[in-house]
């Protein structure tokens, strides 16, 4: 459905993030989640959810360094929970896990009201209390 937006309007930047992002998340097809989510930020350089996808694929590329640079400047540009799941898990998975805990803390408490069990959820399955 996404590619066929996409044949219709190749400059469809929503498009090519949720395609891209949904790539990178559920397959093993990151070098084309990459191009696709590379694409949207050329379109869209000041759209958080954009730069978190490409934090998102480049941490399932294994390319740390710049996940945790693009994930870091998406949660400065908002405070968001799923960004701040998302930079909280490459961080605890890197080894820095006090600062895991203070992004995970700072975007519950910045969001009380939020689906904080997108965050909760990783912190379950990484076994943060265990």
């Amino acid at each position: 459905d996404l590619r066929s937006i996409l044949a219709r309007n190749p400059n469809n930047a929503e498009a090519l993030n949720a395609l891209g992002y949904t790539l990178a998340d559920r397959t093993t097809r990151y070098q084309e989640a990459l191009d696709l989510v590379s694409r949207a930020l050329e379109l869209r350089p000041a759209d958080y959810f954009i730069v978190d996808s490409l934090g998102w694929v480049y941490f399932r590329l294994g390319n740390y360094g710049e996940s945790i640079k693009y994930l870091r400047r998406a949660l400065d540009m908002k405070l968001d929970l799923e960004v701040a799941a998302h930079l909280g898990e490459v961080l605890w998975v890197t080894g820095d896990k006090e600062s895991a805990r203070e992004v995970w803390q700072k975007a519950l408490s910045a969001n009380p009201k939020g689906k904080k069990e997108l965050i909760l959820e990783v912190m379950r399955r990484l076994d943060v209390n265990g």
